[in-house]
């Protein structure tokens, strides 16, 4: 007891460091541009301050400073938060997720210090390095020839969990916007398609299990998920850019294309990947320079991801697919010679930038937004739809004995490719108006944050029952025999 009430006490220290350094260092920036260089401008502009043998002027911030003490605060609150939600037997990303959220409405209890974080831009780039790195991760504790074997099932329950969603989206928003064009009713049900991997791969994580059926299933799938989502997306903007624009369709060439790029690029990545990685390594192995493997084994990654984007994929479809060309076999030459190996090098790397993403993700959080009741009732249809939606796709697993309510809970969270969904739409003009105006996108983010937050303690405790059913299977067939 007394070393818990220690630690409480250390945690309410240094968050009041905290909270005071923010407060007393004055040249923080704010979110708002025009602030920005409101204390700057207080600065005397002297000759000698302006000299070249000072890189910054005594009352300016160093912008590397400035991304430290950054780093710091997101840090640490994603640290405490992972430790005080295990504590309560939840994964560590719902703590990241829930802190990140605290720190970005402080605003409204009067706290604006920490309110440009959401639209920092070198923040925002860690962010997604992070969850690059994650997928590269979950990649590489995966294996082809396991994921073949779930192969159909990983397709089906992608296809039901991208059609069942657009559609329920599709009819929401038809009945709670019925003056509005029916194609920005197709793009509310788009918008419901796609699955964030990147939150169930880091829950799967923290819990241990990537290497259940029931999560190479989630993860084939959600990876096929996002495919197809963008595909979707592509497909759609398409359509309303060319009505916008006076045709009445898009070709079935173009959209023949879009198909054919994502097919081809995972299949060509695996294909090509699981050949030249062998001798990629081989000569990586001729140096001998400390830090070799793991330098190689992340441009590799980066490199994949850079394709993906090029063909207008989601850098984290090449991360994973990256992770899961990469064998053990293709490096042995530096475990050989005493290496550790990649996922031992990695980890690292990624418990420092991944952590960034969940936490950032949360401080994106508008809590207003959940007092407007007319966005409220809108957002709970939506949010039923996305939920009910990806619980059709259960019935995609061919295979007998798998847990399918763990399946279709691992489907649900949107995450951040909601958000990106959304964001094209508010930029998307129909006919002199936004496809997403203002509420809608507000209702289409409470989805994305309701979705979030809900699948780590859901698929903890569906995985954690079907943990116990299969024992209790198992016992019986012993007791019997």
């Amino acid at each position: 007891m007394g070393l818990m009430c220690l630690r409480v006490v250390r945690f309410l220290i240094v968050s009041g460091f905290l909270c005071l350094l923010q407060v007393s260092w004055k040249h923080f920036p704010a979110p708002d541009p025009s602030c920005l260089s409101a204390p700057f401008s207080q600065a005397p502009s002297t000759s000698d301050q302006s000299s070249s043998s000072q890189k910054f002027p005594p009352n300016e911030a160093n912008p590397v400073a400035h991304v430290l003490i950054s780093l710091v605060i997101i840090l640490l609150s994603a640290k405490v938060g992972g430790d005080l939600f295990e504590r309560i037997k939840q994964p560590a990303v719902l703590g990241e997720l829930v802190f990140g959220v605290v720190m970005g409405n402080l605003a409204l209890v009067g706290f604006h210090g920490l309110e440009y974080l959401k639209s920092d831009e070198i923040i925002s780039m860690l962010a997604e390095i992070g969850v690059i790195l994650l997928l590269f991760e979950v990649g590489l504790e995966s294996n082809i020839k396991e994921m073949m074997e779930v192969g159909i099932s990983s397709f089906l329950v992608a296809l039901l969990g991208v059609v069942a969603p657009m559609i329920l989206g599709w009819a929401v928003g038809a009945f709670f916007l019925p003056q509005a064009n029916t194609l920005v009713h197709v793009f509310i049900g788009a918008t419901l398609s796609a699955t964030s991997v990147g939150i169930t791969a880091r829950v799967l994580k923290d819990l241990g299990k990537t290497s259940e059926k029931e999560s190479r299933i989630i993860l084939g799938a959600a990876v096929i998920d996002d495919v197809m989502g963008l595909v979707i997306l592509a497909a759609v903007t398409g359509i309303i850019k060319a009505a916008n624009e006076g045709s009445a369709s898009i070709s079935s060439w173009d959209i023949g294309v879009i198909i054919f790029k994502a097919v081809a690029f995972l299949v060509i990545a695996i294909w090509a990947g699981s050949r030249l990685s062998p001798l990629m390594f081989g000569i990586a192995s001729k140096l001998k320079i400390r830090g070799m493997l793991l330098a190689t084994s992340i441009s590799f990654c980066f490199l994949l991801s850079y394709l993906a984007n090029r063909i207008e994929l989601a850098p984290i479809v090449g991360a994973f697919a990256a992770g899961l060309i990469l064998d053990p076999v293709h490096y042995e030459d530096f475990t050989d010679r005493g290496d550790h190996s990649i996922e031992e090098l990695v980890q690292p790397i990624s418990s420092f930038l991944v952590p960034i993403f969940f936490v950032l993700m949360g401080a994106r959080v508008n809590l207003g937004n959940f007092a407007k009741i007319d966005i409220l009732g809108f957002a709970a249809a939506l949010t039923l739809a996305a939920i009910l939606g990806k619980q059709v796709c259960s019935f995609g697993i061919v295979e007998k004995g798998l847990d399918r309510l763990s399946v279709g809970v691992g489907m649900i969270p949107r995450g951040e490719v909601g958000l990106i969904f959304a964001s094209i739409g508010a930029s998307l003009m129909l006919k002199g108006s936004p496809v997403v105006s203002s509420s809608t996108y507000s209702a289409v983010i409470i989805v994305v944050i309701v979705t979030t937050l809900i699948t780590p303690p859901a698929l903890k405790m569906t995985l954690t029952r079907a943990e116990v059913t299969k024992r209790s299977r198992v016992l019986t067939s012993n007791s019997q025999e």
